[in-house]
């Protein structure tokens, strides 16, 4: 395959979701462009309408009005479909408010933890109801909060961005402390409106303020994760070059472009510029020659996301030399078990890999084509990860499914058919 020309992928699907929340708190009109047009981000819309926040149908282009409202009870059950960040950040902002909700999801969402956010709202307050041990369906009453100081166990966004949201929904102070700095879309959300956080050795605190949140007005930018199977693509291809536009580059985002510095790959970042606080900037890859190479558990939350592309591109590597993630056990928790799933996929296409404990081994197979059937498990990560490793010459890499994908990138196989075509 030869890649030639341009393509631009979705909006960033972590800031959509933090951006639409942070809309519907708002006492003022919020305007958002380039709004992930994906299931998951549909999903936080939708409960959020719910609980009667006024929110424009999302148009084309991504483009949505919020207008000020207030939030308040639902009527029925909020569906957080297959949106593990929809389900958890909404845990927060409902620490907040004084009436009961009750949360759900599909089977898959239904199975992902939920005791990493609810025990530390429940210690802000928070009166939480589990209908089968720690998992969806599950019932919140807010209410009157207390000020926390939470040291979580695990590096992640999902609990630090609800805790955060829960502060400035009931009005308290919050400081939360993590092993491994994550992604920090919502402090830079927060800071873009005005509002009162700091970090101090390692936290990141919220005061409360007597003062509204303003409406905002933000342009998101593409999303990191899904330019990365792009620049798989790009990586994997035999001649060209791909340039990815307007792609969100925040250092919590990117370590997947650091860990293909160290598997060979360079990936240039041009027209840089900011935009609502988020570094932006174009991509730019070309074909190269990969190598194995070592993640360290600190790298991970960098890069938790990517880590399907890069076990599939690592799977390339040159004959022998082998590529290890450590501690990956994250990823069991994912849509699928996707840590296990992985390194079975990569098998039954024709690669060396292996789980053992938390920690991922992928063997570098040379030039030999894969061949063989895919097992999605309806995870869009798993799906876009082997369709490029599909569009290696003399490659029959069959996916059990395909629509996955349309939980983050819509139009991602008629994005991957274009660049291929020079047709972008």
């Amino acid at each position: 395959m030869k890649v030639r020309g341009a393509v631009r992928p979705p909006g960033d699907k972590s800031i959509s979701h933090r951006a639409l929340m942070l809309a519907a708190l708002a006492r003022g009109e919020s305007e958002l462009a380039g709004l992930l047009t994906g299931e998951d981000v549909k999903s936080t819309a939708r409960v959020l309408r719910q609980l009667g926040a006024d929110i424009s149908p999302i148009r084309a282009a991504g483009t949505v009005t919020v207008r000020a409202s207030r939030i308040t009870r639902p009527a029925s059950r909020l569906n957080c479909g297959n949106s593990g960040t929809t389900a958890r950040l909404l845990l927060g902002i409902l620490a907040g408010q004084r009436f009961p909700a009750t949360l759900t999801g599909d089977a898959s969402l239904r199975h992902r933890p939920m005791r990493r956010v609810t025990e530390p709202l429940r210690a802000m307050g928070a009166e939480i109801k589990e209908a089968r041990g720690d998992a969806l369906p599950l019932s919140i009453r807010g209410g009157r909060l207390h000020a926390l100081t939470y040291t979580s166990p695990v590096a992640s966004a999902q609990v630090k961005s609800a805790l955060l949201l829960a502060g400035l929904t009931g009005k308290v102070p919050v400081t939360v402390r993590e092993p491994y700095l994550s992604r920090d879309h919502t402090e830079r959300l927060l800071l873009h409106l005005g509002l009162d956080l700091r970090y101090d050795h390692g936290a990141v605190s919220l005061q409360p303020s007597a003062k509204t949140v303003p409406g905002l007005h933000l342009s998101i930018p593409g999303d990191v994760s899904s330019a990365a199977f792009l620049v798989g693509a790009a990586v994997l291809a035999e001649d060209g070059e791909l340039v990815i536009e307007n792609v969100g580059v925040n250092p919590t985002r990117t370590g997947f472009l650091v860990v293909l510095e160290r598997m060979g790959v360079h990936v240039e970042r041009v027209n840089l510029r900011d935009e609502g606080g988020e570094p932006v900037a174009d991509l730019v890859a070309r074909p190269a020659a990969l190598h194995g190479a070592e993640i360290a558990a600190a790298e991970v939350p960098t890069l938790v996301d990517e880590v399907p592309i890069l076990a599939v591109l690592a799977s390339r590597a040159a004959a022998g030399e082998e590529t290890v993630f450590r501690e990956v056990g994250e990823l069991r928790v994912k849509e699928s078990n996707r840590l296990e799933l992985i390194a079975a996929n990569l098998r039954a296409v024709g690669a060396a890999a292996e789980a053992r404990g938390n920690d991922l081994f992928v063997r570098g197979g040379g030039t030999r084509p894969p061949q063989g059937r895919v097992e999605t498990a309806r995870d869009h990560r798993l799906a876009m990860a082997f369709a490029v490793l599909g569009t290696i010459p003399g490659a029959d890499v069959r996916l059990s499914e395909r629509a996955s994908v349309a939980i983050s990138y819509p139009r991602f196989f008629s994005d991957l058919r274009r660049i291929a075509k020079g047709q972008t």
